[in-house]
């Protein structure tokens, strides 16, 4: 795994990217890469590498060229497939002088242009220069498990694997103004999603798609669209065989590395069968990791140590009494936008411990997209068979019953849950979905921005009609499978955002804070391809409360009946308690500090209720406290340093 960095412009007597500025760029992305680092320059672009070596650990340096030198590659990521498309590539007559997958990329260009990279099986971000034409592409994996973020302005584009690189340039030459739609779809999601940034201008590559930028201007083209709508039967088995050889080949190719490699090992079902796949493919016990904490309703290292004796892993388990206040400004930094998920916190301690032992780590990550883990699933099914009574006992239980249940002050309780989702049963299936995910809803936001900052955000939804409603995003995600089941329909969105914008961005940028690799065999685009079609009653029955049906069924030898029975647990820390607890004075101090009311973005009485009533325990606000907190920390970390407010 590694970090990249580059520049490209058109006109060689005006600005370009300087051996100082590259160098500083690369700087802010090292521990992606400390291993080995190079560059390249000519009149008309700069490309800089930063690597964590994995594979072919003497040939792997970059920035890395064709045998002319006329074509040249700057990539983050794992091509997993790479040895057939060497060989593929050797029968066309090109010399290879490397034996990993670098290489690869730059002869496959020449072949196929940008058709290369629906031939690609793996993650990855690249940046390709081809010197001849003068143009730069850029492209990201399918699922957007590697990120890439660029600015594109006066005929210039600059490029990196994090935005912490783009800041890393004058000021002068590039403004830095906080994008008002950008952080009210952080105060709804908990996350920012692509293609936008905190900063106007500065975008993310979506997942799927590749950049061309030629003469000045960047064309962007999706090269994976599979067939969202698309339900596929299947014989009595035939799907539990397919995912089983399907998962299983991805899973072996994904270990292939020249350094250790393990697995994270939650207990859960997802992590539980890829630690045993990769048993199955070792010839010695396969070590694997997992974290642990002092409340019970968030520890699960037993489950992982059930798992671990019952597939003969060499298990480690690390109990940590996290220091929240400890991490969190590093989080913040290492966090290049402001970011709500507070399961960032568990996969910072678990990155850290497990980069002690290995360098490479196999993930679970999306098997409940994919699958049907999410309780959220279940509602939906439930909702949709709610939809379907008599009006009366239908208002009976999306009004007056859900008012009846009284409300918990606990993040995690049955009670919270249930009271959530009959509170959205009276919306459509998409307003009811974000009722169940979002963090602040379009009422709560309206109360809570100043004055000012309303005006602000409403010039800038007047200037871009189409984005003014931050649901808008959702709301194209749940229309790519518009014929589907509604419950379908929900996973298909989770695809298209959550899973990209929120999970895999948690675990690349805190695993790569320690340079760890983290790979995740369910994001196989065949292992996509194939759960997609899957019909629901495949993954998901509400009798008897069943998810992942037939990933339990492929895999029931891997799974110990208490493991494949357990409901879904989540990965996750106390933040409801700390706000009452440990961090209570720290989360009064930063939030009500004149320095944060002062930015005019919230109504000071407003942030003062929701402080006072969590901590007073007459109200649960814990993850709407923790998206404000990492909001503040991160104007802390990346925008005072700057001598600028808001920017709007």
């Amino acid at each position: 795994m590694c970090g990249i960095a580059g520049a490209s412009w058109t006109d060689t007597s005006g600005w370009s990217l300087t051996d100082a500025q590259l160098s500083a760029m690369m700087k802010r992305i090292a521990h992606r890469g400390p291993d080995d680092s190079g560059t390249y320059r000519d009149p008309h672009a700069a490309l800089g590498f930063q690597r964590l070596s994995i594979v072919d650990l003497a040939g792997g340096h970059q920035p890395l060229s064709n045998e002319d030198k006329t074509v040249w590659v700057v990539f983050n990521g794992e091509i997993y497939n790479f040895p057939a498309l060497r060989r593929r590539l050797e029968a066309r007559g090109h010399t290879l002088r490397s034996q990993g997958d670098t290489e690869v990329l730059v002869h496959l260009y020449e072949d196929e242009g940008t058709g290369m990279f629906a031939l690609l099986r793996g993650m990855f971000a690249l940046a390709i220069w081809d010197a001849p034409r003068r143009t730069l592409i850029m492209a990201r994996d399918r699922m957007g498990q590697k990120p890439l973020i660029y600015r594109h302005d006066n005929g210039r584009i600059v490029f990196a694997s994090e935005l912490k690189a783009l800041l890393a340039l004058p000021e002068h030459e590039f403004p830095r103004q906080v994008d008002p739609l950008a952080l009210d779809r952080y105060l709804t999601f908990g996350y920012i999603p692509h293609p936008r940034t905190m900063l106007r201008g500065v975008h993310k590559l979506p997942p799927a798609h590749f950049g061309v930028w030629h003469d000045g201007r960047l064309t962007l083209e999706r090269y994976w669209n599979p067939e969202w709508d698309v339900e596929r039967t299947a014989a009595p088995g035939e799907d539990v065989e397919r995912l089983r050889e399907t998962l299983s080949d991805a899973v072996r190719e994904q270990m292939v590395a020249d350094v250790p490699l393990g697995a994270f090992l939650s207990g859960g079902v997802d992590s539980t069968i890829i630690a045993g796949l990769m048993q199955r493919h070792s010839t010695r016990p396969v070590q694997t990791f997992a974290i642990g904490f002092d409340d019970p309703a968030f520890d699960e290292t037993h489950y992982a140590e059930m798992a671990a004796r019952h597939l003969g892993t060499e298990h480690h388990t690390f109990r940590v009494t996290p220091k929240a206040w400890e991490i969190l400004p590093a989080l913040a930094w290492q966090f290049d936008e402001p970011f709500a998920d507070s399961s960032a916190v568990p996969t910072w301690y678990v990155s850290r411990e497990t980069r002690r032992s290995v360098t490479v780590a196999l993930t679970g990550d999306a098997g409940d997209e994919l699958f049907g883990g999410y309780d959220r699933y279940r509602a939906i099914a439930l909702a949709n068979l709610i939809d379907r009574l008599p009006s009366g006992p239908r208002a009976v239980l999306c009004g007056p019953l859900a008012r009846a249940l009284p409300a918990s002050t606990r993040a995690k309780t049955s009670l919270r849950r249930v009271k959530r989702m009959l509170e959205g049963m009276a919306e459509p299936a998409e307003t009811r979905y974000l009722q169940w995910i979002g963090c602040f809803h379009e009422a709560q936001r309206l109360s809570l921005y100043g004055e000012a900052w309303l005006d602000t955000l409403a010039a800038a939804g007047a200037a871009e009609p189409t984005e003014s409603d931050p649901t808008s995003m959702l709301l194209r995600a749940f229309a790519a499978a518009p014929k589907r089941d509604p419950v379908s329909r929900a996973m298909v969105a989770d695809m298209l955002t959550y899973l990209p914008c929120d999970l895999l961005v948690k675990v690349d940028m805190a695993s790569m804070a320690f340079s760890l690799e983290c790979r995740g065999p369910f994001l196989d685009h065949r292992v996509v391809e194939l759960a997609l079609g899957l019909p629901l009653e495949r993954k998901l029955r509400l009798r008897g409360g069943r998810s992942k049906v037939v990933l339990k069924q492929a895999f029931a030898d891997l799974l110990p009946p208490p493991i494949r029975t357990r409901p879904k647990m989540g990965f996750g820390v106390p933040i409801d308690r700390w706000f009452r607890g440990e961090l209570k004075d720290e989360l009064r101090a930063v939030l009500l500090d004149p320095l944060a009311l002062g930015r005019g973005l919230f109504r000071e009485s407003e942030v003062t209720r929701l402080v006072n009533e969590h901590i007073e325990n007459r109200a649960d606000h814990a993850y709407k406290l923790w998206a404000l907190l990492m909001l503040e920390l991160w104007f802390r970390n990346h925008f005072d340093s700057l001598a600028r407010g808001t920017g709007g």
